[in-house]
């Protein structure tokens, strides 16, 4: 409803940005989701208000400020927006694996670029979800699982590696946090060959397999019992996610 912006960062923050969360918290999102990767890598620093708020009255009065400046202010909204989301009962999606495009930061997508934001305790009720499983940063990914606040999902995954290769870095995780892991499909209209349909269909009997493969080898050798892996499967097929994200079944 606002014809212009808000002259100041203190109502910015408080007509756009948490009018913007309120609302879609009330209208039952359970996340806010960043495609920061695609623009940007994780190195938020920890500016303080004063400071973003002088750029941002530069950028009304002045025009967009210099890119030191502008990613100030873009690291004092990321940490305002994780928080308000908490405040709300909402996670913060966060795009985690290497990106379509040929020429994709990949090294910007590290999670342990994140470990600052995780570690804050103004953040610490906040919890986030690195989609798509952190490719190819699995294993710096797993070990940022054991965070209280930290969460993962195998969306993409699954359409991108074999059943096999999925297998490896999900028996990783499964065998320490396996509260941490959530299943899903990324399923999206991709190309006229493979629609919806097609790549959500894939996804999930790829995503099956590999689960499959991770427990089965943890029953193998002796990690798990076979009533504990069917609990796991079940978890990360659904019981994860509906803890998160406080889902009625």
């Amino acid at each position: 409803g606002l014809n212009a912006m808000p002259p100041t960062l203190a109502e910015y923050l408080t007509k756009v940005v948490t009018a913007t969360l309120e609302r879609e918290h009330a209208g039952r999102a359970v996340a806010a989701k960043f495609e920061v990767a695609y623009l940007r890598g994780f190195d938020f620093g920890n500016p303080s208000r004063a400071e973003a708020a002088r750029v941002y009255a530069q950028w009304i009065h002045r025009g967009v400020p210099v890119d030191a400046d502008y990613k100030l202010l873009q690291d004092f909204l990321f940490r305002y927006i994780a928080a308000e989301c908490g405040r709300l009962g909402m996670a913060v999606h966060l795009h985690g694996m290497a990106g379509a495009g040929s020429y994709f930061g990949n090294a910007g997508v590290n999670p342990l670029l994140l470990e600052p934001v995780l570690n804050d305790p103004a953040l610490r009720g906040t919890n986030f979800v690195f989609l798509h499983g952190g490719w190819p940063f699995v294993n710096e990914l797993g070990s940022l699982l054991t965070k209280p606040n930290v969460y993962t999902d195998i969306s993409m995954q699954s359409l991108l590696f074999s059943p096999a290769v999925e297998a490896r870095w999900l028996r990783e995780w499964l065998e320490y946090v396996p509260e941490k892991v959530m299943f899903a499909t990324d399923g999206y209209p991709f190309s006229e060959q493979m629609g919806w349909e097609e790549s959500a269909w894939i996804a999930s009997h790829n995503a099956r397999l590999a689960l499959g493969l991770a427990l089965s080898g943890m029953v193998r050798d002796g990690v798990v019992t076979e009533p504990r892996a069917e609990a796991i499967a079940v978890d990360v097929l659904r019981g994860n996610a509906e803890r998160l994200y406080h889902l009625a079944r």
